[in-house]
């Protein structure tokens, strides 16, 4: 039967595996937005729609702002600061 003699070696790739697994270092906290907030945009870009899954209007990019007029599964409405200046959609969960 083989014998494992792995040692300190052993112990340092075992914590950096776990660490992956568990998702060990910084992690970017996106969140869902807030009926009446203007939350900031935390994706590298955001599609604005002319409804949920419709047609792309226009992209919000990385600290651009969104006003949260309301919500539908898993979609915002409301008004897209930045470079669209209007009223769209966009999926929710992308905010910081």
């Amino acid at each position: 039967m083989p014998v494992f003699r792995g040692g300190r070696a052993a112990a340092v790739v075992t914590a950096a595996g776990a660490a992956l697994l568990l998702g060990a270092g910084p992690a970017l906290a996106y969140s869902n937005g807030t009926v009446g907030v203007r939350e900031t945009v935390c994706a590298t870009d955001l599609y604005v729609r002319t409804e949920p899954v419709g047609a792309w209007m226009g992209t919000l990019y990385q600290g651009q702002t969104f006003l949260v007029e309301s919500k539908r599964s898993g979609w915002a409405y409301g008004f897209a600061y930045g470079d669209i200046n209007r009223r769209g959609w966009v999926q929710d969960g992308w905010f910081c």
